[in-house]
């Protein structure tokens, strides 16, 4: 059925005079008779009576009037939703987050996503780990992730989002508890707490790089699934663990956060990543956002040597 068919039988019904009607469409007369014609053969009913002087509903035309008046609403809401999603205005935009850091970005980001673009829904997926946000990006299950640099996949985009201090995180009551900065070398007696190292943690690995850098392998006595479980063995005492300022609000009883002195590097950058060639304007519509919501760390201010930290591809 043409919906312009059905536009011609609600403006005669509701104008019950051809002439007005067809002034009304922007359309001569005799084509708007034609459609009334085709649209009654079509549906085999007829829909008005006609005379010289009047045009009046058949009671076929009376049931019918509220949904043809109905399925018209439905198209125009149809196209004005279909622009909507070409211009980026509504959509969905699948977003993985993983860690501490995202879960203080996510919240910044959401709200400037609502306030600007209200019709854009953000499908959050929580994630363990931000390789599995990556493995989601590069297989399009998501559309947008918060991850770390540097990313070693040129199918995707990125851009800096925060900058984060590599600190060490001891027992209260550890001998080095009371010093403004640690020396990683001073720990090498110690036990440690550590991510899974088969599992894909830049943090952990970062870890491992230091220590080496540092001049011993590091005694892992006990192995946790995630940030808040090894602080929180830190915090009992089982052993000691290099963290993040991000995850610092995580754990505060029972322990203390100190620098690290002399690492390289010593800071992790938290990045927002999408592939290059996903075609969703409703994605183009979030990072725009984010770079006012969540702006990118003016690196040569602060004195980061971006070499060291993966920024070449931002």
């Amino acid at each position: 059925m043409d919906l312009r068919d059905l536009e011609a039988f609600v403006a005669v019904a509701e104008e019950l005079h051809f002439g007005r009607a067809a002034a009304r469409l922007h359309v001569a007369q005799p084509p708007l008779s034609n459609r009334i014609r085709r649209l009654e053969t079509e549906l085999r009913l007829q829909l008005f009576e006609r005379s010289t002087r009047t045009v009046a509903l058949t009671d076929a035309g009376v049931r019918l009037l509220d949904p043809a008046r109905r399925t018209l609403v439905q198209a125009a809401m149809t196209r004005e939703i279909a622009a909507s999603i070409v211009s980026g205005e509504e959509g969905r935009v699948r977003t993985g987050f993983a860690g501490a850091s995202s879960q203080r970005l996510l919240p910044l980001l959401a709200t400037a996503v609502r306030r600007t673009h209200p019709r854009i829904e953000l499908v959050l997926q929580s994630q363990t780990y931000v390789y599995t946000a990556l493995e989601e990006l590069l297989s399009g299950a998501l559309d947008l992730a918060f991850v770390r640099l540097p990313i070693a996949h040129p199918e995707l985009s990125s851009r800096a989002v925060e900058l984060e201090e590599l600190v060490c995180a001891l027992p209260a009551d550890h001998p080095f508890a009371d010093r403004e900065r640690i020396r990683l070398g001073d720990l090498a007696r110690d036990d440690f707490v550590s991510l899974p190292h088969d599992q894909g943690s830049m943090l952990q690995s970062t870890m491992a790089s230091l220590c080496h850098s540092a001049g011993f392998r590091p005694r892992i006595v006990q192995v946790a699934p995630d940030s808040s479980t090894v602080l929180a063995l830190v915090a009992a005492g089982a052993g000691v663990t290099i963290t993040l300022s991000s995850v610092c609000p995580v754990q505060s009883v029972g322990l203390v956060y100190r620098p690290l002195e002399g690492i390289r590097p010593s800071h992790l950058v938290s990045a927002l990543a999408w592939r290059t060639d996903n075609p969703s304007t409703a994605l183009a519509r979030v990072v725009e956002v984010s770079e006012s919501a969540l702006p990118t760390p003016d690196f040569d201010e602060l004195g980061i040597d971006t070499s060291l930290i993966g920024i070449g591809q931002v």
